[in-house]
């Protein structure tokens, strides 16, 4: 099961180059359902990625990370 997830996830991500970043507006929140508006990151052919809270799409999820030189990244729903 993790070598079809990674592979899938790298199939869909590898190579990208994000084009840019902004939390969901109100509208694409509520066509999605969601009270939560969490960060969307774009990339250059069009596709897009956007934490949820499951992997039914119950509501918008936060995006925790570190940076480079180790410092905490914390990325809240709005």
């Amino acid at each position: 099961m993790d070598k079809h997830w990674n592979d899938l996830a790298k199939k869909s991500l590898l190579g990208k180059t994000i084009a840019s970043v902004r939390y969901m507006t109100k509208t694409e929140a509520k066509n999605m359902g969601w009270e939560s508006r969490p960060l969307a990151i774009f990339f250059n052919d069009g596709s897009y990625i956007f934490p949820s809270m499951d992997d039914e799409g119950n509501d918008g999820g936060v995006l925790f990370g570190k940076t480079s030189d180790g410092k905490d990244m914390t990325f809240p729903v709005l």
